[in-house]
């Protein structure tokens, strides 16, 4: 069975990026066209595409783009170079809250650094799509890897996850999903139960779609029925993704993630983290130095474009919310399990890769 693709890149050096536009999903499976930098940070705006690593991903195909617009305007090479950084600077914070994004545009513009000023646009896009493309390949490695450290330590029974964390949201399996379905294809069975996740229903039109493709029981259910649920004692475990990890081990992930946390606490029920090493920020002490996304008013009061409150509301809108480390059984990485979650664990198992 194939496992969705995010993003793919379509030619060489001068050719151009596809996204799984995923706002359409699960009604209609369309592909995005990018051929320049500002369809992609619409794409990333709008989240057509989103989950950390592969805004990632298609930020660091995003340069390759950048480098592609200077050599169509047949720039010098220093107008190229400055073209693409600055152009880099827009896919960079397109989103603030996600590290794996800036992560990822700077490692690929690094690169620059390498050759001489006077390189041509071809060169750059060339060379951009080299690291695009390792980074992409990396993080196929860096999910699988995350997804059989996981899958050996989750306990048996039913699991309870919120928002979208698999193939849909990286670059390869999943996070916390690629975790769920590494268990699953070990012989592991159980049910997933997903929150539908509001505002814009991750949970159920993106997780439960990928688990329905790959024959995995699923159930959807409102964010505010995770309390009853935990409560009659069919949850086994929580795993849940990130978009930034802190040094302390707090964790920055889609909204509602900090109630499910209180809530597994709770009930007693152990709550994972899965995320690769690249969303950690460990030059943030802790939760409270994250940049915490704010979007716009209409996901709120017109859900998916249904109006749902009266003129004249008001919304409050934050796309994430932080859970403290202290809420955390473990942090699931590609290098093994943090356990406990403490800043010594954290930069004891990070240092050794």
């Amino acid at each position: 069975m194939s496992v969705p693709v995010a993003a793919r890149w379509v030619g060489e050096a001068t050719g151009h990026l596809d996204i799984l536009d995923q706002t359409k999903l699960p009604a209609r499976l369309e592909w995005l066209e990018c051929r320049d930098v500002a369809t992609v940070v619409e794409a990333i705006n709008s989240l057509r595409v989103r989950g950390a690593p592969a805004i990632g991903i298609a930020g660091a195909y995003g340069l390759v783009i950048a480098a592609g617009e200077a050599l169509r305007g047949q720039f010098s090479p220093d107008k190229a170079r400055a073209h693409v950084l600055a152009r880099g600077e827009d896919l960079a914070s397109a989103r603030p809250t996600a590290v794996n994004l800036r992560w990822a545009v700077e490692r690929a513009l690094a690169k620059l650094s390498l050759v001489a000023a006077d390189t041509p646009a071809a060169d750059l896009a060339a060379l951009l799509l080299a690291e695009a493309r390792a980074i992409h390949e990396e993080d196929q490695r860096l999910c699988a890897a995350i997804g059989r450290h996981g899958a050996a330590i989750l306990p048996a029974g039913n699991i309870l996850t919120h928002c979208n964390t698999g193939a849909l949201a990286t670059g390869g399996i999943g996070t916390a999903l690629g975790v769920i379905t590494t268990a699953w294809d070990a012989g592991s069975r159980f049910e997933v139960f997903a929150d539908e996740t509001r505002p814009l229903f991750q949970g159920a039109r993106l997780t439960a779609w990928e688990l329905v493709e790959r024959g995995i029981p699923v159930t959807v259910l409102c964010d505010a029925a995770a309390g009853h649920l935990l409560a009659t004692g069919r949850i086994a475990a929580c795993i849940v993704g990130a978009d930034r990890i802190t040094a302390n081990g707090d964790t920055a992930n889609k909204i509602g993630t900090y109630s499910l946390a209180v809530l597994a606490a709770a009930h007693g029920v152990p709550f994972y983290v899965a995320a690769p090493s690249s969303t950690f920020d460990l030059s943030l002490a802790s939760g409270a130095d994250i940049p915490i996304e704010q979007r716009g008013a209409a996901e709120v009061l017109a859900p998916l474009g249904v109006p749902a409150a009266p003129a004249g509301a008001k919304a409050f809108n934050p796309a994430f919310d932080v859970t403290p480390a202290r809420l955390i059984r473990a942090i699931i990485t590609e290098h093994g399990a943090i356990d406990p979650v403490t800043p010594a664990r954290i930069a004891a198992v990070l240092a050794r890769h």
